[in-house]
């Protein structure tokens, strides 16, 4: 069992640490974005490595609990820690340096509580680009960002978290510092800890700092929208894509015709660029080599799908404020969902190919299941999905009492069937520790545990994320 937070162990942080490590203000740290839990805890933000290596062996000799705090922007409460003996909520806002940058190498070496925001314009600056992009980049931390291996709208052309950082800082639970903050492009010298690291959601280690791989800006950039006539004709237009441009595929994005309605209905305010609003949508974003026009890429690509029967209809932006128009509508159908209000939301994967059966045969039961609207959209170039489902036009989620737990296994056995994951990119938190118990292999399982107990004997490091207490 792990033991609380008491005033004489706060009093031996208070000897460790300096005063500014100490939050007065702690009400943001304890509820989350959705307000589905709310927390609690003695907030603590370390200024340096040292000094969260001295918390950390503090808390692991008297079997205190840590909650890894980055910018609070997690979807699955792996943040937030509603009941249990009293932890230490280890905020890294004041790790916020960054250390070193190689644009020869292509290397920035950041710490963890470095705003992502922040990390794109400091590679901006010498003419590089840090290719992690989503929402909330304006306040996900770096540390949070990589111990969820977080994903985004580039993962098509430059991949997760995970492939974009060559090395990390890693304060152990005894703690202990993992030097391994290596710029190495290759190094075959055992396991790959950096990998188990990222994405462990803070359970195996606190990462302090991270080398990100930077890449070069690309010199051309461009975007259109086109309507498809299904997802699976938006599956052969990305093929199509792919043929004619190859890499030069940033991001494909599918959006369904339920986003924007919801965005024409509570907001935020855009401007629609077809109209009527087709039934499926899909944003191409593409960059290219100096010399080479994405206008004329894309618009060889819609005269092809077009004789093909793949789109009707589509806009290329004419401009880059046009580029980022939309970019902002994609970007805004979130802040439309939550202001709706699920029933039930969903951040599901499955392979490329069932990508349509998969949208079909969940309409299907949740036809069965009651009156609903679903907004399906996402990352379509690697298989993610938020397949979101709300009340009908003029009901609320009270009006569909119990429905939201049956909801869910409806989707999640559903994307287990086709082979899929019930968390493509949000992690797994608190949330999601009984569907992992239910989906994921027992030899799996077993090896997660395994580590567990080996990196965290005491279960320090936050408990009941990813995997229950032992």
């Amino acid at each position: 069992m792990l033991n609380p937070v008491t005033p004489e162990f706060e009093t031996e942080l208070r000897a460790l640490l300096p005063a500014a490590a100490f939050k007065a203000d702690t009400e943001k740290y304890f509820t989350e974005s959705r307000a589905r839990w709310h927390g609690h805890g003695l907030v603590v933000a370390p200024g340096t490595t040292e000094e969260v290596a001295a918390m950390v062996k503090a808390c692991h000799a008297a079997r205190v609990g840590i909650v890894p705090y980055g910018g609070g922007t997690g979807l699955v409460g792996g943040q937030i820690m509603e009941d249990g003996p009293t932890p230490v909520v280890l905020s890294v806002e004041r790790l916020n340096q960054i250390r070193d940058v190689y644009p020869r190498e292509n290397v920035m070496v950041v710490e963890a509580g470095v705003i992502l925001a922040d990390v794109q314009k400091a590679a901006e600056d010498i003419d590089r680009l840090f290719p992690l992009s989503l929402a909330s980049e304006g306040s996900a931390r770096i540390g949070g960002l990589l111990a969820t291996n977080a994903g985004g709208v580039n993962v098509l052309r430059y991949g997760n978290a995970r492939a974009q950082c060559l090395g990390l800082e890693v304060v152990r639970a005894d703690g202990s510092v993992w030097h391994g903050l290596s710029r190495l492009r290759k190094d075959n010298t055992g396991y790959d800890l950096r990998n188990l690291m990222i994405g462990s959601e803070g359970t195996l280690g606190i990462i302090t700092a991270a080398a990100l791989k930077l890449v070069p800006c690309p010199a051309e950039r461009g975007a259109a929208m086109m309507a498809v006539t299904s997802p699976a004709a938006a599956l052969d237009l990305l093929a199509m894509a792919g043929a004619r441009m190859a890499e030069g595929i940033s991001a494909f994005e599918l959006m369904h015709r339920q986003g924007m309605d919801f965005l024409a209905e509570v907001g935020p305010e855009v401007k629609a660029p077809l109209s009527p609003s087709p039934e499926w949508i899909v944003l191409i974003d593409v960059g290219l080599p100096r010399g080479l026009s994405p206008d004329a890429a894309l618009e060889e690509l819609f005269a092809e799908a077009f004789a093909a029967g793949l789109v009707s209809d589509g806009v290329i932006a004419q401009s880059e404020a046009d580029r980022l128009s939309f970019w902002h509508i994609r970007e805004s159908i979130p802040e439309a969902n939550r202001r709706i209000g699920s029933v039930s939301s969903h951040d599901i994967s499955v392979p490329l190919g069932s990508v349509p059966a998969f949208i079909d045969e969940g309409a299907e039961l949740l036809e069965k299941l009651g009156d609903f609207r679903i907004n399906c959209f996402g990352h379509l170039g690697d298989g993610n999905l938020h397949y979101n489902v709300f009340p009908a036009a003029g009901k609320s989620r009270a009006d569909y009492g119990n429905l939201r737990d049956v909801v869910k296994k409806a989707v999640h056995d559903l994307a287990h069937a086709h082979g899929g994951s019930v968390s493509a990119e949000h992690g797994i938190g608190r949330l999601k520790v009984d569907d992992l118990e239910t989906y994921a292999d027992p030899a799996k399982q077993a090896m997660m545990r395994a580590i567990k107990d080996a990196l965290d004997p005491e279960g320090i490091l936050n408990p009941g994320a990813v995997m229950r207490r032992a």
